[in-house]
């Protein structure tokens, strides 16, 4: 009886998603008719010629150059694209804080539209058009590439940060505003503790991810690894190529390492 009551009591068992379902198999349709209509030859990448080929143009970069001088100017390379990462995502996280606040709907509707079009714009242009836009202005070297990190990533920060204040419950900053504290003041104390951490990990998140953009922008001569990366291999330098290759991987890993330390501490 009481196994018959349980059941009884039991909730009815939820409808299928069929909206999500439809979602999926539209999805799965579009991957499918994406590698039917495009001519992928799979044969030729598994032949015996490509594969001695891709296994010689690898035995190229055995071993790594490790003199001390090139590793010196590795040491400068990476020093710059760290800076140039550093540099430009604080940057964007200054203009991008500055532009969430009217995103957010602070000042009204028209500046909220006006502003996220303003941050779609900068996030939609990727960074090595940027690069290519700064260069002409700027010229050849780090600077290119730190403005190119910075106009994306206020896009991209701006609107995650409007977003994280436009979703705040509004009680704390409501109750503060009530018992007579002025609009400044009830943000500062009431909604900006309550995003802050979200919005730290946000910048942390995009910062690891500019170090590999960096790397990427040096290669159109905007400084940095990615700079040496196409030097050498312009030149068919392949072990002062490697070399660059591994400080990049290294590099990537100690960043990767560091901002999810930060993230779990802040969390």
């Amino acid at each position: 009886m009481n196994g018959l009551a349980t059941s009884a009591a039991m909730p009815p068992a939820p409808r299928p998603p069929w909206a999500m379902l439809a979602l999926l198999l539209a999805l799965a349709s579009l991957v499918l008719a994406s590698f039917l209509s495009l001519s992928l030859d799979w044969e030729a990448l598994f032949t015996a010629e490509a594969i001695a080929s891709a296994a010689e143009f690898l035995r190229s970069f055995a071993p790594p150059e490790m003199a001390l001088e090139f590793l010196r100017r590795i040491a400068v390379g990476i020093a710059e694209t760290l800076s140039i990462s550093a540099l430009g995502t604080g940057i964007a996280a200054l203009l991008g804080g500055m532009l969430a606040l009217p995103a957010s709907g602070r000042f009204g509707v028209l500046l909220r539209l006006a502003t996220r079009m303003l941050l779609n714009v900068l996030r939609s242009v990727p960074e090595l058009v940027w690069a290519a836009i700064w260069l002409i202005a700027a010229g050849l070297g780090p600077f290119a590439g730190t403005l190119a990190l910075a106009a994306h990533t206020t896009g991209v920060l701006g609107r995650l940060f409007a977003d994280a204040l436009e979703n705040l419950p509004p009680q704390a900053e409501a109750t503060l505003r009530i018992n007579g504290a002025g609009p400044i003041a009830a943000f500062f104390y009431a909604t900006l503790p309550q995003a802050a951490p979200q919005m730290i990990s946000y910048v942390l998140y995009r910062w690891e991810n500019n170090i590999r953009v960096a790397t990427i922008l040096g290669v159109v001569g905007a400084g940095g690894l990615g700079q040496m990366l196409k030097y050498h291999l312009s030149l068919f330098q392949m072990q002062q190529a490697a070399s660059v290759i591994i400080a990049m991987l290294l590099l990537v890993a100690l960043v990767d390492a560091a901002s999810f330390w930060l993230r779990k501490a802040l969390a």
